[in-house]
């Protein structure tokens, strides 16, 4: 069983003390200058993105977690970034696409791993339209981009557990 994420911050954030204490299951709080940090999930965004045929636009990871595996387009949500957003940057970013329309579908929590970290994040799945494939060139953090027939998708194949979720329920 991995450690509370908590567990990897020993001083306060506000004033620097090592007086820095579990409060309760969800944070901390420095006994010097009274501040409490909650610790809360991050945001992250996921698209499905389907052509003409009802073919789903997947992705190959290029880099950990879960090098080499498939993964759907999307990422984390900046600050000050709405959800939708952050999916089209993600989508521009990663795929050289333009988003047209995002209809949310749902959300999942997942455990993303990161340099060490478990990043405890809300991924909101949005299906999302694309009017023009030509541009799709993978790149940032995806090795390759390819439509694969929805059934011809194996949720196993998908490298992160809220991936592989929100693909048994959108096509399964």
């Amino acid at each position: 069983m991995q450690n509370h994420p908590l567990e990897l911050f020993h001083f306060c954030p506000k004033c620097g003390s090592r007086k820095f204490e579990i409060n309760n299951a969800k944070s901390k709080k420095c006994s010097v200058c009274g501040f409490t940090y909650y610790f809360n999930a991050s945001s992250a965004v996921v698209g499905f993105i389907r052509n003409d045929a009802g073919d789903l636009l997947v992705c190959r990871r290029a880099k950990n977690p879960a090098k080499g595996t498939l993964d759907l387009p999307g990422g984390f949500v900046d600050m000050q970034e709405t959800a939708e957003q952050a999916l089209i940057r993600e989508i521009q970013e990663e795929l050289n696409l333009q988003a047209d329309e995002l209809k949310y579908c749902f959300s999942l929590p997942n455990i993303y791993p990161y340099s060490g970290f478990e990043v405890h994040t809300l991924d909101m799945f949005f299906e999302c339209k694309v009017t023009d494939f030509s541009a799709l060139k993978a790149t940032d953090d995806v090795a390759e981009a390819f439509f694969i027939p929805l059934k011809d998708i194996d949720p196993e194949q998908f490298g992160l557990e809220s991936i592989k979720e929100g693909i048994r329920k959108i096509c399964f």
